[in-house]
C-alpha cells in the first residue's frame, strides 16, 4: 500500500535556517615567514594549512592553495586570502536579512 504524506514547507524552511544557524565561520589567521624573495604568508584554518601568497616582481600577489596545482595571481593581498579560502570551501557570507 502507498501512503502519501504531507509535506509541510514551512518546517522545511525553518528547519534549513536553523541548520545555518549553527554554522560557524571559520577561525582564519594569517602569518609570514621570511623567503630568500621575501615574504611568504600562510593562510591557516587552526593548525591547518590552507594555503601561502606571496608578491611577485610585477606587484601581482600569487597564490597556492594547498588542494589545487593551479597558481592565481590577485591584485590585492586580501582578494589573494579570500581565493585561498573560497578554493578550501570554507567562504562564508553573511547575508543581510
Amino acid at each position: 500500500m502507498i501512503t502519501q504524506e504531507e509535506f509541510d514547507n514551512k518546517a522545511s524552511v525553518e528547519s534549513e535556517f536553523d541548520e545555518l544557524d549553527d554554522a560557524v565561520a571559520p577561525e582564519i589567521e594569517i602569518d609570514s615567514v621570511p623567503d630568500d624573495f621575501g615574504e611568504l604568508y600562510r593562510v591557516w584554518n587552526g593548525s591547518h594549512l590552507l594555503g601561502t601568497f606571496y608578491q611577485n616582481l610585477e606587484g601581482k600577489w600569487v597564490t597556492q592553495p594547498c588542494n589545487s596545482d593551479k597558481r592565481h595571481c590577485c591584485d590585492t593581498s586580501a582578494s589573494a586570502q579570500l581565493l585561498i579560502i573560497a578554493v578550501n570551501g570554507l567562504l562564508v557570507a553573511d547575508v543581510a536579512a
